[in-house]
């Protein structure tokens, strides 16, 4: 159904990132058992203890519109987990671990956009309560993504590493600081100082 109004809209998305956040209760525990780094599983435990929490904020705000709380296929962030699933299968060590930090960070800016977003048509259309269930989940997530800059400046220099011991194309990429992990180290790092 085409949303008509902001209304329409805001309930539309608002089954869209309910989708999400359920795909990421499924996802999460497989990012978790991948993880090398005892820290990185630990925070993606955490985060599906807190994703739980964003789908029952997310089904508090169906009952505020009357409605059954029920999503629609986010492609997004279907996506974003095809991607991470990817990572898993292909890569190992802290090299993974990087991979698995810039795939969930995509996740959270994802969710940022959105919460935010939906946050500011809840405040347009005087819906302070709705507006409050999607900003405490916004920050929530905020927070995640802030944990995993932090991590990142631990995990990627060891992936840095990884690749100076070989001797392919992949270690001077690496070195050079092509790709996500090597995008994001410098930031990470100078973030924390």
């Amino acid at each position: 159904m085409a949303a008509e109004n902001l209304k329409e809209l805001l309930v539309e998305e608002i089954k869209d990132i309910y989708d999400a956040e359920k795909q990421l209760v499924k996802a999460l525990p497989k990012m978790a058992k991948a993880a090398e780094s005892d820290e990185l599983r630990a925070a993606f435990e955490e985060h599906l203890e807190i994703t739980r929490m964003h789908v029952e904020r997310l089904e508090e705000v169906f009952k505020h519109f009357g409605m059954a709380a029920r999503g629609k296929t986010c492609e997004g962030m279907k996506g974003l987990i095809e991607e991470g699933q990817e990572a898993i299968e292909e890569m190992e060590g802290s090299t993974l671990d990087a991979a698995l930090i810039a795939s969930a960070q995509k996740v959270e800016h994802y969710e940022i956009a959105t919460y935010g977003t939906l946050a500011t048509f809840a405040e347009v259309l005087d819906l302070d309560e709705v507006k409050d269930l999607l900003g405490q989940n916004l920050e929530e997530e905020k927070e995640a993504d802030e944990k995993l800059t932090g991590l990142a400046g631990q995990v990627n220099p060891d992936a840095e590493e990884e690749g100076e011991e070989g001797e392919g194309p992949m270690a001077m990429a690496g070195r050079k600081g092509n790709g996500a992990s090597g995008r994001r180290s410098a930031p990470s790092r100078n973030r924390k100082r």
